[in-house]
């Protein structure tokens, strides 16, 4: 069977939905691919670079739908491109069921089979062909990219002969897939990066890219984070007015600010007001990403720059992705690519429509003249939410240290009950006739040495166990005096046993140094 892509139609739309490097991983799966001419220009591949990937590149888009078993695209599609679908093709894009149903009926009208690649679960296994993330990744890079065109200063701050330029703050809201994007990339520039989401547990990751999270202080059940698809739920009435009295807070500082907080099929929340932007400084950015739905800054125009009357410059682009072209069709195809694998599990070139499963039911749109919008949740959840853990109880000082008594009380009977027995055995192998009384000294203290050697380990932190073990190894070894003096002796076995003691000893002095010096080589700095 053929799998073609044909030439983006609407404005402004540069990428590609497949590349030369992911036709011929289809072409390894049973694929016969076909391009339109010119479709990847945008992107930089031009169509002899397809021809000597071993694709057909047809004239016209006409020609394409008609040669096309499967037509792999990005942007949803036009009125005038699902006329030209046929019963039983397939049709892979962006499709938005929720938001086109129009489009979907008339492509089922077609008898077309419409997979959406944004209705790919977001489960462990589809990350792969998770499409949404892909672009929301270019976007977030590109965000702060734009801030950066548009901010007159620098990022990183710098003392010069000429003066002292302060770093640029930056603000991220929302710290999803495009959120942590940004946050690294203004990070690795030197800005002084904050971030704010709805869900505290992403506070850490956040704080491991370098970033500060911003925390509000308030209190409030999180709830199941795959209720939307792994998205961040939405927040109550009263969580969102203290979120907007903390972005209040701090809008005057902030030089930069990047919004990414939006729900596919929901517009955006409004998290940034009017006030707020009158509040920033003159020349400060800020880039909204939820300029598509909405907006998530009050003063947003989608598709366009302004500056307000204040010196503040607010961007509404919503064709980030398009802008990085290569790259975002390089991602992209490989989504396609990832799909087209679970659909021909054979690599035979006849994809399975396999509606038991739930990645491929999940994006399944249209099939066999059914629409089957909305899909059933995934048997599998989409993101395990964690178990509310209980504060523990603050306790008064009198109740601490009673708890400190008691078990202290504890060990000590533990450890004299331990002697006890000890005792009891050594009492009982003396009282056997013909026992030589150098035996029981040697005895005595090989069981006093274990018993101190346990106590002192056992009370050893366990992040110490392997650079104190190694030295106190090779320090101990000195048993290998021991064996030195036995290897003389005239029994043979008492001459074996001290030359295995030899060997085991040095490997335990030599050993027990060499991982000492290791370990301390990790704290030195290069």
């Amino acid at each position: 069977m053929k799998i073609g892509t044909p030439k983006e139609i609407f404005e402004g739309e540069n990428r590609v939905a497949m590349t030369p490097a992911s036709a011929k991983d289809l072409q390894k799966l049973g694929y016969e691919c076909i391009i339109e001419t010119g479709a990847g220009a945008g992107a930089g591949f031009s169509d002899q670079a397809y021809k000597d990937a071993g694709v057909e590149v047809a004239k016209t888009a006409a020609a394409l739908y008609k040669a096309a078993d499967i037509v792999a695209k990005v942007r949803p599609p036009s009125d005038a491109e699902v006329k030209k679908l046929r019963e039983g093709q397939t049709l892979i894009s962006f499709f938005y069921p929720a938001q086109n149903k129009e489009l979907m009926e008339a492509a089922n009208a077609k008898g077309a089979t419409v997979i959406a690649m944004d209705m790919v679960p977001r489960i462990s296994r589809a990350q792969k062909m998770d499409a949404l993330s892909s672009m929301a990744n270019i976007a977030g890079y590109r965000a702060v990219i734009e801030a950066g065109n548009n901010f007159g200063r620098f990022f990183t701050g710098q003392v010069t002969a000429a003066g002292k330029v302060p770093p640029a703050k930056v603000l991220v809201v929302g710290a999803g897939v495009a959120g942590l994007a940004a946050i690294g990339t203004a990070t690795s520039l030197g800005a002084i990066t904050y971030a704010f989401d709805v869900r505290p547990e992403v506070a850490e990751q956040v704080e491991s890219m370098g970033a500060e999270f911003v925390f509000l202080d308030f209190e409030e059940e999180q709830q199941d984070g795959s209720a939307t698809g792994g998205y961040a739920a939405v927040s109550s009435p009263e969580f969102a007015a203290a979120q907007l009295a903390k972005f209040r807070e701090i809008a005057p500082d902030m030089d930069i600010v990047i919004t990414t907080a939006l729900i596919p099929g929901r517009d955006a929340p409004e998290l940034w007001t009017k006030d707020m932007v009158e509040a920033m400084k003159p020349g400060s950015v800020i880039i909204d990403l939820a300029a598509e739905r909405g907006g998530n800054c009050k003063l947003t125009v989608k598709d366009e720059k302004i500056v307000t009357d204040n010196g503040v410059i607010i961007v509404g682009y919503t064709d980030f992705p398009s802008r990085m072209a290569a790259q975002s069709s390089t991602l992209y195809a490989t989504n396609i690519r990832h799909m087209m694998t679970d659909l021909t599990p054979e690599k035979d070139g006849t994809p399975n429509h396999n509606m038991e499963d739930d990645v491929i039911r999940g994006a399944t749109a249209t099939h066999k003249g059914e629409i089957t919008f909305p899909p059933p949740p995934p048997k599998v959840a989409a993101i395990a939410a964690a178990p509310k853990k209980e504060k523990p109880k603050e306790l008064t000082a009198e109740e601490k240290r009673a708890n400190e008594v008691a078990a202290f009380q504890k060990e000590t009977k533990t450890q004299v009950g331990l002697l006890a027995i000890g005792a009891a055995l050594i009492l009982g192998i003396g009282l056997i006739p013909g026992m030589p009384a150098s035996f029981m000294q040697h005895f005595i203290v090989f069981v006093l040495s274990v018993f101190i050697g346990f106590q002192v380990i056992w009370n050893v932190a366990h992040s110490l166990h392997t650079p104190l073990m190694a030295v106190t190894n090779a320090i101990s070894s000195i048993i290998i005096l021991g064996a030195l003096i036995q290897i003389g002796s005239s029994n043979a076995l008492i001459t074996i046993l001290a030359a295995l003691g030899i060997f085991m000893a040095a490997v335990n002095i030599f050993g027990g140094f060499l991982v000492t010096r290791r370990m301390l080589a990790m704290f030195q700095k290069s």
